[in-house]
């Protein structure tokens, strides 16, 4: 529920302006609570001279008090659809300490599940407990899992370099990875750590704010789970204890959270888990190489000062029961540098190390490097030796989104892939997918013991000649069928004089010729969706190869393209429009759906106008590649309905003409690339 009108007033009037009118706030954050965009702040500045003069900051970058903010966008009637979240956020922030700040939010979320609930981090100021008061008010209000998540995840953004998170999607991932790989046992009782019956036990010793566990506990869907988590930072840990009680709420979830470092001090020591996921810590050198010298941990070898991420892979080990699997994240070079051989050595010979997959860039921090999840497992009850004689290499680095700023992988096709790559891994003579090979224990332990997927995935099969006289005729019909339309298509005339009147999409919408439907942003979550769903198509999907990679419940679907919709991608980078073809697909942000009366349009005329690039152009903000476009303002020809079908024919010649220049582009490269290594290994014939 959140606070409007009147109640918003209310909040805000009942609180004591003094408490928080030294709270700096920006233009983007008055953006956030006013629930706009920052150029409409910029604009009621510039337009009101009553707007609240800078306390702060630079010219460029000023900054506001908090409570001058508030009211007046409470005096000018701009507060009447803002809830208490927003509001609340610039108070924790100004904590000023990242411990505080974060303590604050979790007791804050004990708060929201129960007004009654006790302080428990007795360091807090007299102004953080006060604020934690007022935050369990408002997640009562507007729903506390919702209010606590917002809040956690504007506190990750704040101090976004000094902590490292595993991305939903990737939590996700793990979590599915690490439920098909394990073996459960015979009898089906797998069994909690505590003993109490039936269930499965989870253990993350690394656990930061719960993002594994939590993907997790949605994961599975079998009787009793008990989360077992671990972590050294305590403002951390009691977040990542609000999230899991939120998790555990109304379901057979038991959640312990230790606060404490798991290779120095292990909270769960002795402790058997069914699976495990870590995202560890990097390259610290300083993880208790001295002191856990002879620790019993160490079955593969005691990890050199300069792997501690092996001293990471051997802890999950030892918490696992027979046939138990762990996902672990790990940088690249774990997976080659000469100092962790004999381990890695030591992980294959006995069946430990199952299988490593490589991820594109972007997958987590750090984002510019291809990290890999190292596949895990041991030993069933009743097996003296490894299940098999190989390891599973799995290169998902392809998985990438092109065209986007920053490293972005194509989630739903990479954990297609990566799940239809590890299902082969106990199944005897299924070949993977391409870019996954099995390969010997033999080829691996070498003097190297490099398991790094690339090396071993990379494609060495030439063509035959029968293949490539295939290819070479393939492109030979390509050319032909270009030359047909570029013959017909450069037959065609146009008239001289002024250009034909033209209308807008705003002014089609209004007259009822056209259904205007706006699409919505893609859910964060990459669990399941529950119930009837239909494909989710986002702009980042267009970029890629245009197909859908989400789900959407049917239900909560703001715009979904039925087949003769014409859909419209609104941002200039990815301006295009095109007849649907096919079933309903719901569509992401920027993405547009124009439902045609056929009595008044022709689809594919109207798709044809929408398209052409000085359309987009002149509808376009021009202020960069991600500017976006009106697509009110985007004009088509204004003529009657017999005459838009000759149009509409030509259009359609004209794509079928850019689809097959593009497929023709695309087997002519190939083409080059054959011939070129065929002709570099010699035994060209006359």
């Amino acid at each position: 529920m959140l606070l409007t009108g009147p109640a918003a007033a209310k909040y805000l009037g009942d609180r004591s302006m003094s408490a928080h009118d030294a709270i700096p706030v920006s233009l983007a954050e008055i953006a956030r609570i006013a629930g706009v965009g920052r150029a409409a702040v910029s604009n009621w500045r510039r337009r009101h001279d009553s707007f609240p003069t800078r306390i702060g900051g630079t010219d460029v970058s000023p900054q506001f008090s908090l409570a001058e903010v508030e009211g007046w966008l409470r005096d000018n009637g701009k507060l009447q659809d803002i809830g208490g979240r927003e509001l609340l956020w610039p108070r924790f922030e100004a904590l000023g300490s990242r411990n505080e700040s974060g303590l604050a939010v979790a007791e804050a979320a004990r708060r929201m599940r129960s007004s009654r609930a006790r302080i428990v981090h007795p360091e807090l100021s007299a102004r953080a407990r006060d604020l934690v008061a007022e935050a369990g008010k408002v997640g009562r209000a507007e729903g506390p899992r919702e209010t606590f998540e917002f809040l956690l995840q504007r506190w990750l953004e704040t101090h976004v370099r000094q902590l490292s998170t595993t991305p939903p999607q990737l939590a996700t991932l793990m979590a599915r990875i690490a439920l098909a790989v394990r073996l459960a046992p015979a009898d089906g009782n797998g069994g909690s750590s505590s003993g109490s019956g039936s269930g499965l036990a989870l253990l993350d010793p690394a656990c930061g704010t719960g993002h594994l566990a939590a993907a997790a506990a949605q994961e599975y869907d079998g009787p009793g789970l008990e989360l077992l988590s671990c972590e050294r930072d305590p403002a951390l840990a009691a977040l990542a204890a609000g999230r899991l009680d939120f998790v555990a709420e109304g379901r057979d979830v038991r959640a312990r959270i230790a606060t404490a470092d798991a290779l120095r001090d292990d909270p769960f020591a002795g402790t058997k888990a069914d699976i495990a996921l870590c995202n560890p810590p990097f390259n610290e050198r300083d993880w208790g190489y001295e002191e856990l010298a002879t620790d019993q941990r160490w079955t593969h070898g005691l990890p050199p000062r300069t792997e501690p991420e092996l001293a990471w892979v051997q802890h999950v080990l030892a918490h696992l029961k027979p046939g138990g699997a762990a996902v672990v994240v790990l940088p690249p070079a774990v997976a080659s540098r000469r100092a962790g051989r004999r381990i890695r050595g030591s992980l294959l010979r006995t069946g430990a190390l199952r299988a490593v997959v490589s991820l594109p860039p972007g997958s987590a921090q750090p984002h510019s490097v291809s990290l890999q999840l190292w596949v895990l497992r041991t030993a069933p009850d009743g097996f003296a030796a490894p299940p098999s004689q190989d390891a599973l290499l799995v290169d998902a680095s392809r998985f990438a989104r092109p065209g986007t700023r920053e490293p972005s992988p194509d989630w739903g096709s990479l954990g297609s892939f990566v799940l239809t790559a590890l299902a082969t891994l106990d199944r005897v003579g299924q070949e993977p997918p391409e870019g996954a090979v099995r390969i010997p224990l033999l080829d691996l332990l070498d003097d190297e013991v490099d398991v790094t997927p690339g090396r071993y995935t990379a494609s060495t099969t030439e063509p035959t000649r029968k293949e490539l006289a295939a290819a070479w005729g393939d492109f030979g019909a390509m050319l032909t069928d270009l030359a047909e339309h570029a013959q017909r298509l450069s037959a065609l005339g146009f008239e001289a004089g002024a250009p034909g009147t033209t209308t807008t999409v705003g002014d089609l919408v209004k007259a009822g010729a056209l259904t205007l439907r706006a699409g919505q942003q893609s859910p964060e979550s990459a669990g399941p969706a529950r119930g009837s769903v239909v494909p989710l198509l986002s702009v980042a999907d267009l970029l890629h190869d245009g197909t859908p990679s989400g789900l959407l419940p049917t239900d909560s679907a703001q715009a979904v393209a039925k087949e003769g919709d014409v859909v419209v991608a609104g941002v200039t980078r990815a301006f295009k429009a095109w007849v649907h073809e096919g079933p309903p697909m719901a569509l992401g942000a920027q993405l547009y759906t124009l439902e045609v009366d056929t009595a008044k349009l022709d689809a594919h005329f109207l798709a044809g106008c929408l398209r052409a690039p000085s359309n987009g152009r002149q509808a376009g903000t021009h202020a960069s590649s991600s500017s976006r476009v009106d697509i009110r303002r985007l004009q088509v020809l204004q003529l009657p309905l017999e005459k838009q079908t000759v149009y509409a024919e030509t259009f359609r010649r004209l794509r079928a003409f850019e689809t097959l220049l593009a497929t023709a582009d695309g087997t002519g490269k190939g083409l080059v690339r054959d011939m070129s290594d065929r002709l570099a290994t010699g035994g060209l014939v006359g």
